[in-house]
């Protein structure tokens, strides 16, 4: 595979029956960057991962060309818990992670934040940042760590630029060069921001850059949503088949063209293996 320094495709594969068979799962998908778990996504212990492991896995990565891949930690996961042993929990699984991510090489570990169940809003992003302040502290890694942006149902932690830009002001600044954002689209739309046109794609990027930066953006990923504008729900679909449409995919790839995005890979979460593979196709025709 020719290796580009602008934006990669690829998608979420499963590491079942070990993580040295994800990149050729990846591959088969003609992807070109891809993502992983690193856990049962729902809960349950991690499997042991030595440096034998970690040089299989790389050397499988080589076999196929791949330059870039990400770890996605579990969905259970809550920084605002007012449970401590949920809190504290999640503060030591995303510390794994990102000590997994170093291990193997990848370049990002994305986590979901959690819910403002036990607090109002303001407390739960506050609580939010002192959690991530206090898993980056003493971290010195090559990974970075990325907050997801959310659908937006119930008390989600993270379904707007506003909330983001209040964590990142509220993270300690020495870690900040650790501490990115992932956009997922389906979650944007979802949450209330349309992205439907080009004008709504291009207007939301115009935003994200004016309040955090778009050099904060390291990450998208590309899920058309099941559910209409607002609806809160994380639902994805295949590319062009959900409520968004193709122009929102086409305006963020023509922004990697343009620079502003160049080096932002985009990974697909779509429902099967067979309608990622024309996803996947779908975004590099779209590149050229």
């Amino acid at each position: 595979m020719k290796k580009r320094n602008g934006m990669l495709f690829g998608a979420h594969v499963s590491i079942a029956g070990g993580l040295g068979n994800a990149p050729k799962r990846a591959h088969d998908l003609g992807c070109e960057c891809f993502q992983i778990f690193t856990r049962p996504p729902h809960g349950g212990k991690a499997p042991l991962w030595d440096t034998f492991t970690a040089q299989r896995f790389q050397d499988e990565c080589a076999k196929y060309g791949f330059t870039r891949w990400y770890i996605h930690t579990p969905y259970i996961l809550n920084l605002a818990s007012l449970n401590n042993k949920t809190r504290y929990g999640s503060m030591s699984i995303i510390k794994e992670d990102l000590q997994r991510a170093n291990l193997i090489g990848a370049a990002m570990v994305v986590t979901h934040l959690g819910s403002a169940n036990a607090y109002e809003m303001n407390e739960t992003l506050a609580k939010t940042a002192e959690g991530i302040t206090k898993i980056l502290d003493g971290y010195s890694g090559n990974a970075l760590l990325l907050m997801e942006f959310a659908a937006g149902a119930g008390n989600i932690i993270g379904s707007s630029i506003e909330q983001m830009k209040i964590i990142l002001e509220r993270v300690d600044d020495k870690y900040l060069r650790y501490l990115k954002i992932c956009l997922d689209t389906a979650h944007v739309f979802a949450s209330g921001i349309d992205l439907r046109t080009k004008a709504d794609a291009r207007a939301f990027l115009k935003e994200f850059d004016r309040e955090i930066g778009l050099s904060r953006l390291a990450y998208i990923h590309a899920n058309d949503s099941k559910v209409g504008l607002g609806e809160k729900k994380d639902r994805h679909e295949h590319l062009g088949k959900g409520k968004i449409g193709l122009e929102c995919f086409r305006t963020f790839v023509g922004n990697a063209r343009e620079r502003s995005l160049q080096g932002v890979d985009m990974v697909v979460e779509t429902p099967t293996l067979e309608g990622m593979k024309k996803d996947i196709a779908l975004l590099k025709k779209m590149r050229k």
